[in-house]
Order: C-alpha cells, then sequence, then structure tokens
C-alpha cells in the first residue's frame, strides 16, 4: 500500500525509519569481531573512493566544477560499497541514534558501537593508505595524484576548527541521508542511484568526512615523508600526525551532529515519536 502511496516500488519514509531502527540494533549488538572486521573494510572501502577522487584531482586539465563533481561521482564508490557489500561505517552509522531515541538500545551499545567502528575505520583506511604506497599508485599521472594528495590533506590541516566542524556537520547530513534513501531501495541499482547523488554533493561542496580523512592525511604524510619534493610542496611542513589529530576532533564532532541529530532524531520526532508512532 505505502508503495503504491507514493508512486514508486520503495519503502515509504515512514517504513525506512522503522527498517532503519530495527537495523541500528542489529549493528549495536554485533559481536566485537564481527564489528571491528567490517569496520576495517568501510575504512578501505572509503578510501578506495578517496583514491578515485585523487586521480581525478589530478588532472589539471579540468575546470574546477568537473572537477569537483567527477570527483565525487566517483568517491560515491566508497558509500555503495559499504551499502551494498556490507560494511560497518562511523558517520553512516551515527543513525543509531533513532534506536537509541526510541529506547531499544542502550548509551553504551551505542558508544561501543562509535567506539569500535571508528578505530576500526581509522586502520582500514590507514592500511590502505599504506598499500597504495607500496604499490606506488600515487605515481600515477606522472606523479600528480601524489601532489594531488598532500594538496588535499595540506588545505584540510589549514582548515579553522569552527569551520572544520561546520563541514563535517553538512558532510554527515548528505551520507546520512544518503544511507536513508538507500534503505528505501529494494534492489542494488536502487541503492547505487539514491547514494550517489548526495556523496556527490558533498565531495563537490568541500565538506569533511572524518573516516575520508583518515585516509588522505596517512597517505599524504607517507608521501612527503619519502619524497623531499612532496616535502616542499606549499602547506606540506603543515601535514603531520597532530594536524591530523587537530582536523578529525572537529570532523568527527561535525559529523556525529549531522548524522545523529540533523537525520536520525529529526526523522524519529516525525515518524516514531508519539502520535507520528501511531499515525
Amino acid at each position: 500500500m505505502a508503495g503504491e502511496i507514493f508512486g514508486f516500488d520503495a519503502f515509504s519514509p515512514r517504513e525506512v525509519a522503522e527498517r532503519i531502527e530495527h537495523i541500528g540494533v542489529a549493528k549495536a549488538r554485533l559481536p566485537l569481531r564481527s564489528m571491528f572486521m567490517l569496520a576495517l573494510l568501510a575504512g578501505a572501502f572509503i578510501g578506495l573512493g578517496s583514491l578515485a577522487f585523487l586521480l581525478v584531482a589530478s588532472d589539471p586539465a579540468l575546470p574546477f566544477a568537473v572537477t569537483r563533481i567527477l570527483g565525487g561521482l566517483v568517491f560515491s564508490l566508497g558509500l555503495i560499497m559499504v551499502v551494498v557489500a556490507g560494511a560497518e561505517l562511523f558517520t553512516g552509522n551515527n543513525l543509531l541514534a533513532m534506536a537509541w531515541a526510541e529506547g531499544r538500545v542502550g548509551t553504551g551499545e551505542v558508544l561501543r558501537n562509535w567506539i569500535v567502528v571508528g578505530m576500526g575505520n581509522l586502520v582500514g583506511a590507514a592500511g590502505l593508505a599504506l598499500l597504495v604506497m607500496l604499490a606506488e599508485t600515487a605515481a600515477l599521472n606522472g606523479g600528480l595524484l601524489a601532489k594531488a594528495a598532500v594538496g588535499v590533506a595540506a588545505s584540510k590541516a589549514a582548515l579553522p576548527w569552527e569551520v572544520a566542524f561546520f563541514r563535517g556537520v553538512l558532510c554527515n547530513v548528505l551520507v546520512c541521508l544518503a544511507i536513508w534513501m538507500a534503505a528505501a531501495g529494494r534492489s542494488v541499482v536502487d541503492k547505487s542511484v539514491a547514494i550517489v547523488p548526495p556523496i556527490a554533493a558533498f565531495v563537490a561542496l568541500g565538506f569533511e568526512h572524518s573516516i575520508a580523512n583518515m585516509f588522505f592525511f596517512p597517505l599524504a604524510i607517507g608521501l612527503t615523508a619519502i619524497d623531499p619534493a612532496l616535502a616542499a610542496l606549499p602547506g606540506a611542513a603543515n601535514v603531520t600526525w597532530a594536524a591530523m589529530a587537530g582536523n578529525l576532533v572537529p570532523v568527527i564532532a561535525g559529523n556525529l551532529v549531522g548524522g545523529s541529530v540533523l537525520v536520525a532524531l529529526v526523522y524519529w520526532v516525525i515518524y516514531r515519536a508519539g502520535p507520528a508512532a501511531r499515525a
């Protein structure tokens, strides 16, 4: 009936809210080993999307808007792999706030998931950065990909904390909306089509994704450590582990607010709280 009301073969927004809540309960109660290993995969998947973005960004012949939009399209690969192949991503798991608000999972369970998944994402993203270095993938396009990696990390290191925070908020609004819309789909094609536009938009607009940054920084730090020419690029001296931490703190906080409050809790109020849940 709901599909007929909305005119297409997809779950209605109210049904999506219920599905997101049920999925949140299952995610919060995953065994620790499975949770961490799935988080490793998600970090690597987002890293692959980030690497694809760098390939586009390394082409100086492309106009600015084309670079941003095309880079966002290829970055979408990461979240498509997370959703379709199955993995645990910290930014997407901010939607667990819906199950928490409904009282179906406790605060400790949510925090356990966020901490374990966040750490697993970090290991997976940084591990992929190491593999990329060992494969000498950064040498593509005459080494311009490596320069693009350092440039991206340098620009992120230079962000004031309040700018990084609000870019993190805006980023995870779009990421969680992508996951929300993917949950409305009934096929791989449905889910993939739903994911691409919001993810491409956040990348094109320069918003901040904490897990992508867990790939960009380690890759740039490693490249500048082994190549003096890269270390001499503008801003490269500021690409450090301390700068990575300084970026991740406000970006993670912003991602939490964007995903948990502006998406999960807003939809919980609309579809799951009080009279709305009984309508």
